[in-house]
């Protein structure tokens, strides 16, 4: 169904080029769009022009004419001029009201596939047939960026990411939940994840200047089919949760560059309580102290690096070798050694994964 904001647009656009007085009512009567006062008056009329047999009719000094949408009755126009060519113009305007219904319904249709695409509704035998209706292409490089809104059914961020992406016709934006938009971009040639990575922070800027959101936006990889849409959808999903458990200081997050934290977020919880509890002996991470754990974390970050994390630490390198030997006979663990400290550095992240998983089941 057309927003009554598009009709009033078009009636008021081609009252403009006509000088005629329009007015659409749906088939109770009820006034949808108007370019004159008082047109409820004309509601009886409306209802009783619905019922009859005739396409279009004089009613008190109006042409009354009916919009059909293959064959099912959708608008009655309501038409007044001075000129003895009103019945002309509200046949062209009827057709311009038929030709929006097509186009909406065209879009309702492709926005429908789109979704049932996303979360794998449609047989493969379907994909190929409705895309071909709809006439999408089948064979080109796409893929799929997750935003997340903070509020729910934020429509400002809806509305600036169609702003964005509408204006090309083979990129589909849409929505499966209340926090998501979804958009299913088509690339061109050459363009590569470098392109998608620019894109992503084009989208979160915008919301975030324009729509006044904070967002995160996740994407999957490039898929080269349009049955493989629905992969690049789940794996911008996942990138999204991933992101929040592991690298909750980045607003965009690429699959692809998930690393080990794509794999410890399909682990069972059952295999992650019993590698923390034989690594650690039935402690966890958790119960080190902040210093400790900064330490740790310091120490990670300059590459295992004794000089430098002092630096960044200030404090002695000595104090650092302490705290170091002090973890190891805690824990059984040297993080001097390579080994060890990707056991631990695992671990780390597999406590956060827990914590997450347990949160959710709040």
């Amino acid at each position: 169904m057309i927003s009554n904001q598009i009709l009033q647009n078009t009636i008021e656009g081609l009252k403009g080029i006509t000088r005629t007085d329009l007015c659409v009512c749906d088939t109770e009567g009820k006034v949808l769009a108007t370019t004159f006062p008082d047109a409820e008056q004309y509601e009886v009329s409306v209802v009783a022009f619905v019922d009859s047999p005739a396409d279009s009719q004089v009613i008190q000094g109006y042409q009354f004419f009916k919009v059909f949408d293959e064959h099912q009755l959708e608008y009655i126009l309501l038409a007044k001029g001075g000129g003895d060519d009103v019945y002309m113009v509200g046949k062209v305007v009827a057709f311009q009201i038929q030709n929006l219904l097509v186009a909406y319904k065209e879009r309702f249709d492709k926005d429908n596939f789109i979704k049932n695409l996303l979360l794998d509704n449609l047989l493969l035998v379907d994909i190929y047939n409705r895309a071909k209706k709809l006439h999408i292409d089948i064979n080109v490089k796409r893929v799929v960026f997750v935003i997340e809104t903070k509020n729910e059914n934020d429509t400002n961020a809806l509305e600036t990411v169609k702003s964005l992406f509408s204006a090309k016709t083979k990129d589909f934006i849409t929505a499966v939940d209340e926090k998501n938009i979804i958009l299913v971009k088509e690339l061109k040639p050459g363009e590569t994840y470098d392109d998608m990575e620019k894109t992503a922070k084009v989208i979160l800027d915008m919301l975030n200047t324009e729509a006044m959101t904070k967002v995160h936006v996740a994407y999957g990889t490039i898929v080269h089919e349009i049955k493989e849409v629905s992969r690049s959808y789940k794996e911008a999903k996942m990138a999204l949760d991933v992101g929040k458990i592991f690298y909750s200081d980045k607003n965009v997050v690429a699959y692809n560059n998930l690393g080990i934290g794509r794999l410890i977020y399909q682990l069972p919880m059952s295999l992650c309580r019993m590698f923390i509890k034989e690594i650690f002996d039935g402690k966890s991470p958790d119960d080190l102290d902040e210093e400790t754990l900064t330490t740790i974390n310091k120490f990670f970050e300059n590459n295992l690096n004794v000089s430098e994390t002092s630096r960044q630490l200030y404090i002695h390198r000595n104090t650092l070798v302490y705290r170091l030997d002090k973890l190891q006979k805690s824990t059984g663990l040297d993080l001097r050694v390579f080994e060890d400290a990707i056991t631990f550095k695992i671990a780390l992240m597999v406590v956060k994964y827990m914590n997450y998983m347990e949160t959710l089941n709040n």
